[in-house]
């Protein structure tokens, strides 16, 4: 599960979490604004987490690298690679680091791209504040099948 922006209102994570069983992994892409500990308390398998421009005080890492079912993933909030107007910066990090995934928030509105074969780049949008058109808001699972290829799809509530 890959959650971003959740600006310490956790309603739809708990919403999320309630109609699913407790997923492998769960990856929090920043701005949880103190909201960590009670992010820690209901998650029940490992929690990944980032900081962002907003968590302040924060003693998370701006920057994680992690290994799941074989990819090589860096999570960060993306405010530090100007991600606003665009990943240039955050892919060449990215690769610079080994990973073929990277997974980033701050700009509130999701989107996969899949277009480089080498890498990955994803961000799951916000969940309580989204800014795409629509404005629902939005999470993406992350799923690794048999074959060992991991798909990726943009969920709304």
């Amino acid at each position: 599960l890959v959650v971003s922006d959740t600006h310490g209102r956790e309603e739809n994570l708990e919403l999320i979490l309630s109609q699913m069983p407790m997923p492998d992994h769960v990856i929090h892409l920043g701005d949880s604004e103190g909201g960590e500990d009670y992010i820690r308390e209901i998650i029940t398998c490992p929690l990944h987490i980032v900081a962002g421009n907003c968590d302040f005080f924060s003693h998370l890492p701006k920057v994680d690298i992690v290994e799941i079912g074989g990819y090589r993933i860096m999570l960060t909030h993306g405010h530090y690679y100007y991600v606003s107007v665009g990943t240039r910066d955050l892919v060449e990090d990215a690769k610079a680091n080994g990973c073929n995934v990277v997974m980033f928030g701050h700009t509130h509105r999701p989107f996969i791209n899949q277009d480089d074969p080498e890498l990955t780049i994803l961000n799951p949008g916000s969940l309580s504040f989204p800014r795409q058109e629509g404005r629902r808001p939005s999470f993406i699972m992350m799923e690794i099948g048999e074959d060992g290829i991991a798909r990726y799809k943009i969920h709304y509530l």
